[in-house]
């Protein structure tokens, strides 16, 4: 199996994607703090997955890279929280994409406490 199989991956990228398109509506002055900031982080969120992923056979490193992965998506809810209270997005976006977020780090705490499930798989 490869990375790109596991859900929380695809669900990542996806959302990766979508915080992607709505950052393109941040103010010019934005380009190179928050906008360059939220783009990072939530692109963070899979690409440690996908590396922690391909260290599984190093059971530490994999655990590392999915802690990692976690903290950049808590990372990401912090600066949606900023673009909903500077009025970029939404209350009901911000709300929807935390939502998301938090769906996000649920899978991601259970791989972190039971990481034999991917391990092993």
């Amino acid at each position: 199996m490869s990375f790109e199989k596991l859900i929380v991956y695809q669900k990542s990228y996806e959302l990766a994607m979508e915080v992607y398109q709505l950052s393109k509506q941040f103010p010019r002055e934005e380009k190179y703090s928050l906008t360059d900031q939220i783009r990072r982080s939530s692109w963070s969120v899979c690409a440690n997955i996908a590396e922690g992923y391909r260290k599984k056979v190093y059971p530490k490193s994999f655990l590392a890279k999915m802690v990692d992965a976690d903290g950049e998506c808590s990372e990401t809810v912090v600066h949606l929280a900023f673009a909903n209270d500077c009025k970029y997005i939404t209350e009901e976006l911000y709300i929807e994409l935390k939502s998301k977020y938090d769906e996000i780090g649920k899978i991601l705490g259970t791989i972190i406490r039971k990481p034999e499930r991917i391990i092993n798989y």
